[in-house]
């Protein structure tokens, strides 16, 4: 399989505080790869990293071919990031917000269709304001406008996050349909019985660093 994913010896800062210390980290085309590791452990900031929002400061990374220092903007548009926050308009509908991130990519009204159906936010909830959602609604909101974009590397911090149980069951199907259909994933999960028997894949990363 292609590599889709390289960090060499990287290193990233937040603040003054060093977030990734020489972290090495590849990642083949189809894989789905789980990050565990405690709280503060830099699960985050590859991911970060590898979506060109965080900067290296050291090293070397390639994401899609594109590098990581010189041309990090480029990878933005060909991968989705989904963190702790959904990156949801609250001033906007379900259906508003779908539409706004689909505009992004020129998706088809089927498409459109197709992700808000999946993650069960059409009929009446489609038109109700992002902002009275619930958490789990919100979630399952962001997660209908990552699918709808056609990222080819999905960057996920904590996915099932508010969601219930069948809608967990329901994001696992989707995943595994997205890597089906030649997507890559990259998660970081707590949930680690749900996430490592999705994984194809487990990476450990403590102190900044890869194990």
């Amino acid at each position: 399989m292609d590599s889709v994913i390289e960090l060499n010896d990287v290193v990233a800062v937040l603040g003054q505080f060093p977030a990734l210390a020489g972290a090495n980290l590849q990642v083949s085309q189809g894989e789905i790869v789980l990050l565990q590791g405690p709280n503060g452990a830099g699960k985050t900031s590859i991911l970060r990293v590898c979506a060109g929002l965080l900067p290296i400061e050291r090293g070397s990374g390639r994401v899609l071919g594109i590098d990581l220092v010189a041309q990090r903007d480029e990878v933005r548009s060909r991968v989705g990031l989904l963190g702790h926050s959904n990156g949801l308009y609250l001033d906007l509908t379900v259906e508003q917000n779908v539409r706004f991130w689909a505009s992004m990519v020129n998706a088809t009204e089927e498409e459109i269709v197709r992700a808000m159906s999946l993650m069960r936010i059409d009929g009446r909830l489609s038109s109700v304001k992002t902002a009275r959602l619930s958490a789990g609604q919100r979630r399952r909101c962001a997660l209908a406008s990552l699918i709808v974009r056609r990222a080819e590397i999905w960057l996920l911090d904590e996915p099932h996050a508010g969601l219930d149980a069948q809608g967990r069951d329901e994001l696992d199907s989707v995943l595994r349909n997205a890597v089906s259909a030649g997507a890559t994933i990259v998660l970081a999960s707590h949930e680690m019985e749900r996430a490592s028997a999705l994984a194809t894949r487990v990476v450990t990363v403590d102190g900044g660093g890869v194990q």
